[in-house]
């Protein structure tokens, strides 16, 4: 595992914008970063380079977010997502990750449309949590996330559908990866996914996530409330469109 002068960039970039994201946009574009730094790296790799930057991300993210998570919502997404992760764990090195990417990837592109139409009708309030899509977005988040990070489209889907207001909406996304990422960790550590070379890598790019966070903490409170759901609904489609490529390509 080794990366170039420009890998380091990338890899550099891939960790701001996850922090971006996670503490601005509720993990809309967390899911890029894997895919990014697989270009120099083996997917394997990139996977167990980001693992310890997002659980660090996601404790900073904590800091700025505690007491405005939606519990509700939680203790409905956190069993499903640990079912999640035990099933990803199975079929780690066994289910191709373009099948993955390409299922999530549809799923995030047809709901995004379908909520830049509902949107489009007027403002909504929110809505009471639905447990069915709440069970399912969880088992999905938690199962694609372990196989390559990508679990953020499928709790973006569920958020959104409550149309909670933006701070509980980034909150709860934090809640959830702080809680799942550091679910994943024993997961890796029995899949033999971290190498010395992994961990002085993630090591190098830490220095990089309060600045990552902070960026986006600074983002959402310019971004009326408004606004940021057409943006969040956007990155979410646009996610699922780079997970839709990247399945289709490595074919």
């Amino acid at each position: 595992m080794e990366f170039d002068s420009l890998g380091w960039v990338v890899a550099a970039f891939a960790v701001l914008i996850t922090g971006i994201s996670k503490s601005g946009l509720g993990g809309a574009l967390g899911g890029l970063a894997v895919p990014l730094m697989a270009i120099w790296i083996s997917p394997r790799d990139a996977a167990a380079v980001m693992l310890p930057v997002l659980i660090v991300t996601d404790w900073v993210g904590i800091g700025a977010w505690r007491g405005k998570a939606s519990w509700a919502d939680l203790k409905m997404m956190l069993p499903a997502a640990i079912v999640g992760i035990v099933l990803g764990t199975l079929a780690f090195g066994v289910m191709p990750d373009r099948f993955v990417k390409i299922a999530v990837g549809l799923i995030a592109v047809l709901f995004a449309l379908d909520r830049l139409v509902r949107r489009s009708r007027g403002a909504q309030s929110a809505r009471p949590p639905r447990r069915l899509f709440a069970w399912l977005a969880g088992a999905g988040s938690g199962f694609t996330s372990t196989l390559a990070h990508a679990g953020g489209p499928p709790v973006m889907a569920y958020l959104l559908s409550r149309q909670l207001p933006r701070q509980n909406f980034v909150a709860t996304s934090v809640y959830f990866f702080t809680t799942i990422n550091l679910a994943k960790l024993p997961t890796y550590l029995a899949l033999g996914i971290f190498t010395k070379e992994s961990l002085i890598a993630s090591a190098m790019l830490l220095p990089l996530v309060p600045l990552g966070v902070w960026l986006g903490l600074r983002i959402l409170a310019k971004i009326p409330e408004r606004p940021f759901y057409w943006f969040a609904t956007a990155a979410l489609g646009l996610s699922g469109v780079k997970l839709l490529l990247d399945g289709i390509s490595v074919g």
